[in-house]
């Protein structure tokens, strides 16, 4: 089985700050990490390898620096790694990024099983996965919590709102799964040692032969207008006394000069 893990390097931090004076993010001193949710996903693809024998390839879009997820899903038992990384990439929205994850599934060849997280906790968007799915005509099961192989099927475990769905998909597909599938494990002192010595590539906009009309910002219908941070308005604290009936009177009162009564 062929399998394709597709992970997002993601800022480290909760507490995101953003430049006033230009509207970016401030990235200066905060370490990036792989997408909580793309854990997951590469859990489940360690195991479905386990469990039929394969190959998992895991792979991200970004600068250079993107390497050292890459080097992580390498320690945690992925077989080979490629950086999608280009110029031409800087600006994608979830369209272009997923048109350019999409020539690179397509370059693979073969692929059984594409992963994906549900979401990257930076954008949380979830579109890019279904995008993917949509641009290579694979069926996809979304929010995935089980999987179960049979043959040449995957039993799936969907995780919605009011209940849980049960989909019986045939190979090849594409799952976005949840973090209640699985426990990603940790990368072994011995693994980690063996990721330097694993296959990983580095492949251009050339190289997948992407359409420059389709990527960066270029190929992108939605661009970020503003980034800000929401402004809290505080109001003054007043502590009423007196009886019940008095209190209730004044509350009243304030609510009526609020022009919330």
């Amino acid at each position: 089985m062929n399998i394709a893990v597709f992970i997002k390097q993601v800022p480290d931090t909760v507490e995101v700050k953003i430049d006033p004076k230009t509207g970016n993010l401030e990235r200066e001193g905060i370490e990036s990490t792989i997408n909580p949710f793309d854990l997951h996903a590469i859990e489940a693809g360690l195991q479905l390898k386990e469990q039929v024998d394969g190959k998992v390839t895991v792979l991200t879009m970004g600068p250079m620096q993107a390497q050292a997820a890459l080097k992580k899903a390498l320690a945690m038992g992925c077989d080979e790694a490629v950086l999608l990384s280009d110029r031409k990439f800087v600006g994608a929205d979830t369209l272009a990024t997923g048109y350019v994850l999409a020539k690179a599934a397509e370059k693979l060849d073969s692929l059984d099983v594409l992963l994906f997280g549900r979401h990257a906790v930076d954008a949380d968007t979830g579109q890019t996965g279904p995008i993917v799915a949509s641009l290579l005509g694979l069926p996809q099961v979304t929010f995935v919590r089980s999987i179960e192989v049979e043959d040449q099927f995957l039993l799936c475990e969907r995780l919605l709102d009011d209940c849980v769905e049960t989909v019986k998909v045939k190979l090849p597909t594409l799952l976005t799964v949840t973090s209640e599938l699985n426990e990603p494990r940790y990368a072994t002192p011995i693994n980690i040692m063996k990721a330097g010595k694993k296959p990983q590539f580095i492949w251009s906009n050339e190289d997948l032969g992407c359409d420059e009309d389709r990527v960066g910002q270029s190929g992108s219908p939605s661009t970020v207008r503003k980034i800000y941070e929401p402004v809290h308005e505080t109001g003054n604290l007043q502590l009423l006394e007196g009886t019940i009936e008095e209190l209730a009177a004044g509350l009243v009162d304030l609510l009526e000069e609020q022009h919330i009564i």
